[in-house]
């Protein structure tokens, strides 16, 4: 079959999996624990996209400048989220349909996060069948978090794609726009995701897919 990518690339939070509620709880607990203010979950829509690391910066506020205090937080929130991750985190609707269809035409499947390296492996090993994926790189030490491309390029060379007009990136926000953007692959946005329409938009994504089964209509039909 014609297909307009060789290979998809998929951010994870946000994009494939709703992981709002477990990341919002383990955080608020850390916070918590050491007297800090916490917040709402749909807060957390603003607060995650860049790490974790960035994440508890961002949540603690101006306590974030005790670099004692705000690694303390760190380490119980990987701690609290070890346990927590996959309470109520699950694929969002036509995701695993839309994985099977890409897959079938003979693409490509990769999953690029700024999730620590070993959350996003068990959350896709336990969510998604391994035979759906090709290849999983969460945030690893020799590599910035995006929107740096180097995690970006590093993947396409492990899959065997030399010319990157041929990947498509997937994401949610406007992190993954720049990722895209800094890595000059084609971009498409997850409308239903953490941030939404709006952001996407002002970010310059030029292709926004409403549904999963948009995404599988743009990559082998063009539309």
């Amino acid at each position: 079959m014609k297909k307009n990518y060789d290979v998809c690339l998929f951010d994870l939070d946000g994009t494939l999996i709703d992981s709002l509620c477990d990341l919002a709880d383990s955080c608020n607990e850390a916070l918590t624990l050491f007297g800090l203010p916490t917040h709402d979950v749909d807060e957390y829509r603003f607060l995650v996209g860049s790490g974790i690391k960035n994440l508890i910066k961002k949540a603690m506020g101006e306590s974030a400048a005790d670099e004692q205090l705000s690694r303390s937080v760190f380490d119980k929130f990987n701690t609290i989220y070890g346990e927590k991750c996959l309470d109520a985190t699950r694929p969002y609707d036509g995701i695993t349909e839309m994985l099977e269809a890409l897959k079938a035409s003979g693409v490509k499947i990769g999953i690029l996060s700024n999730k620590s390296d070993e959350f996003a492996k068990r959350i896709v090993d336990t969510l998604f069948d391994s035979s759906l994926i090709d290849l999983v790189y969460g945030k690893r030490e020799e590599f910035p978090v995006k929107p740096a491309p180097d995690s970006l390029y590093a993947m396409l060379s492990e899959l065997d794609i030399a010319d990157k007009s041929r990947c498509l990136y997937i994401g949610d926000s406007n992190v993954d726009v720049k990722t895209a953007l800094n890595g000059g692959v084609a971009f498409c946005g997850a409308q239903w995701g953490f941030r939404g329409r709006e952001e996407l938009e002002n970010a310059g994504a030029e292709f926004i897919a409403e549904t999963a089964d948009d995404i599988t209509k743009h990559v082998l039909c063009g539309e």
